[in-house]
C-alpha cells in the first residue's frame, strides 16, 4: 500500500514537470554582471519585447548554487534599472510558476518567480519573470532603461 501510495505521488510530481524546457535565453557561460553598491550595473537594452515579460524569456539571476542565494540578485536587478523616465520602481513577488527541468538545481527542477512592478502612485503594473535557478545575460527590459 506504501509503496502504492508512493509510486501515485512521485507520478503526481513529475507530471506536473515539462519534460523539455521551454526557455530560450539561458546561458551557462553568462557572467554576473557587476554590482555598484546595492545594483547592477546593467549596460544592455533587450532587444526582444518578449525578454522578461514572458515566461520562456525569463530575466536570469541563477548566478550562485542555490535560488536562496540568489534572491539578493533580485534586489540588485530591481535596483539596477528605472522606469522610462527614470522613475524608481517598486516590486513584489506575486507567484511562482513554470517548473522546468534544470541540471543547476539538487531536485532537478527550476521554477519562475513573478514579480508585479510600478511606479509608485502611478497605476501601471507589470509583470516581469525571473529565474533564480539558471543564469543568462542581464538585459534591461523594454520600458525601462538602466540605472545611471
Amino acid at each position: 500500500m506504501k509503496k502504492i501510495i508512493l509510486l501515485a505521488l512521485v507520478s503526481l510530481v513529475t507530471s506536473c514537470i515539462s519534460t523539455k524546457s521551454t526557455i530560450q535565453n539561458i546561458n551557462d557561460k553568462a557572467l554576473m554582471p557587476k554590482v555598484v553598491g546595492d545594483h547592477f550595473e546593467i549596460k544592455q537594452m533587450a532587444n526582444d519585447g518578449k525578454y522578461g515579460f514572458h515566461q520562456d524569456y525569463p530575466i536570469n539571476l541563477g548566478f550562485y548554487k542555490t535560488e536562496a542565494s540568489n534572491l539578493n540578485n533580485v534586489k540588485r536587478f530591481f535596483n539596477g534599472i528605472t522606469a522610462a523616465n527614470g522613475e524608481k520602481l517598486s516590486y513584489k513577488k506575486i507567484d511562482t510558476c513554470c517548473p522546468y527541468p534544470s541540471k543547476n538545481n539538487a531536485v532537478g527542477v527550476g521554477t519562475l518567480e513573478i514579480y508585479e512592478v510600478w511606479i509608485d502612485g502611478k497605476t501601471d503594473k507589470w509583470l516581469l519573470y525571473i529565474n533564480l535557478t539558471d543564469k543568462g545575460d542581464v538585459l534591461c527590459p523594454k520600458g525601462f532603461l538602466p540605472k545611471k
